[in-house]
């Protein structure tokens, strides 16, 4: 699997060893956002990493041709990141994956790919309709639309080639490993640090937040049972607006509900993102554990709370970045 020492491949990861007997080698780049860390206390007789990019066509064709299955986690993902530098996101997620593709190509190589619900822009917050496999794409930002690159090359690498090949899209994802540049750790330990949280904007804007243990079993199931060629929704019904989910983390640490900042919003900042994952459900019976976004978003509180020693060096860096915008 591609960006398994990254917060969502990791927690895969980690869900592969804990519920199933296989065994994974993990392909990293280790940029800032990813970590030995987040792999150190899994068995090495069955999570290998290696170290390298994706963009190497050399080493991607080397390691798939001795896999039966590739999960392609690795992605620039950062929003902001896109707005300030917008190469890397090109050359990852879209040269990342043709590179992929090619090598799943000649090696028949069943492939699952992992992208984001920001590929269909987003809905006015009194829309009742949310996205589904049909919607179309309209990509706002050069992280969404990098993305929508690659998924559109899975597709046509799948009825071109026959590239055995699925697709999901997921939503807003928390839990354990998640660099503090994002927006919930990013607020927990604001919280943890005596700070006060800071908020885009209004705080109206609205996320379908799924806790990464949730997307690892969906992801896992559409590897075992989802239809070659088919697009998948991944989402656990949990649509919270930013101020409620800042709201929910200030009470968990008992500080008033008012005690955040609003600052400059982010440039093209999404408005909504919904999630009808119901293909997901009716077809392959997929059910979210954490149904209940305030249980998973405690638990990963806690983790944040139990893991100072992992977030703490990021953290001033991070909090400087921000600063220097207003934000």
């Amino acid at each position: 699997m591609t960006g398994g020492a990254g917060f969502i491949g990791s927690n895969f990861v980690h869900h592969l060893i804990r519920t199933t007997d296989t065994e994974v080698t993990v392909l990293d780049k280790l940029t800032y956002a990813a970590s030995r860390e987040s792999l150190a206390d899994l068995p090495t007789d069955r999570v290998d990493l290696v170290v390298g990019d994706i963009v190497d066509g050399t080493l991607v064709d080397k390691l798939v041709s001795e896999h039966d299955a590739v999960v392609h986690f690795a992605a620039e993902s950062h929003n902001d990141n896109s707005l300030t530098e917008p190469g890397p996101f090109i050359q990852t997620n879209i040269v990342g994956t043709f590179q992929i593709l090619e090598a799943c190509r000649r090696h028949d190589t069943r492939l699952h790919h992992i992208s984001t619900d920001e590929v269909y822009g987003d809905l006015e917050l009194d829309d009742p309709q949310r996205f589904t496999e049909a919607t179309s794409y309209n990509p706002s930002s050069p992280y969404s639309a990098a993305k929508a690159g690659s998924d559109h090359l899975v597709r046509a690498w799948v009825r071109s080639f026959g590239v055995p090949a699925t697709i999901s899209n997921c939503s807003n994802n928390y839990g354990p490993w998640q660099h503090v540049e994002k927006f919930i750790p990013r607020q927990i330990t604001n919280v943890i640090d005596g700070d006060r949280p800071k908020v885009y904007g209004t705080g109206a804007n609205v996320r379908d937040w799924i806790h990464a243990e949730d997307h690892s079993s969906a992801v896992w199931l559409i590897l075992q049972e989802g239809r070659i060629g088919e697009t998948y929704l991944i989402g656990a019904d949990g649509e919270r607006n930013n101020l409620e989910v800042v709201g929910r983390i200030l009470e968990h640490f008992g500080r008033g509900a008012d005690d955040f900042d609003l600052v400059t919003d982010r440039a093209g900042h999404d408005l909504r993102y919904a999630i009808d994952s119901t293909k997901l459900r009716t077809e392959l019976g997929w059910a979210p554990t954490f149904d209940r976004f305030e249980e998973g978003l405690a638990r990963t509180i806690e983790w944040y709370q139990a893991h100072e020693q992992w977030w703490r060096p990021h953290k001033e860096a991070t909090e400087a970045f921000y600063a220097a915008k207003g934000q």
